[in-house]
């Protein structure tokens, strides 16, 4: 007997961010942290980056998507919420993976913060040298 699963989940990472993803068929409704995504994320270049892969597969109003993010700041949240829904749209429907893998949704960007290092102020930065 095929059980019907009724929630996708994925998991978003980027620099500091941990994204959990939830996906429920329903009509289009975005909670980040059980707060509605107008109210979580106040720019509107944020929302639309983290709804990117809904929009590009057309299932903006297939899914209720339930996220929750911690760690990093505005910005790594939303990667890694962005990443998190195009893996759990993968798990939803496997048909999506190539248009998704083609818009580069599926790539982690492993880009994080470079440490600081000893006899320096910053990960590159030099102290100024003078001559004489």
């Amino acid at each position: 007997m095929a059980r019907t699963v009724s929630q996708y989940n994925g998991t978003g990472r980027r620099k500091s961010a941990t994204a959990r993803v939830y996906l429920r068929p329903g009509n289009g409704r975005l909670f980040v942290n059980k707060r509605p995504v107008e109210e979580y994320f106040v720019r509107e270049t944020l929302r639309m980056d983290l709804t990117q892969p809904l929009n590009l597969t057309e299932t903006r109003d297939s899914y209720d998507t339930y996220v929750t993010v911690r760690g990093g700041g505005h910005t790594g949240q939303a990667g890694a919420i962005r990443l998190g829904i195009a893996r759990a749209l993968v798990s939803a429907n496997p048909s999506l993976r190539e248009s998704l893998k083609h818009a580069g949704f599926l790539t982690r960007d492993a880009r994080k913060v470079e440490r600081k290092k000893y006899g320096q102020p910053g990960a590159r930065a030099r102290f100024q040298f003078s001559k004489r």
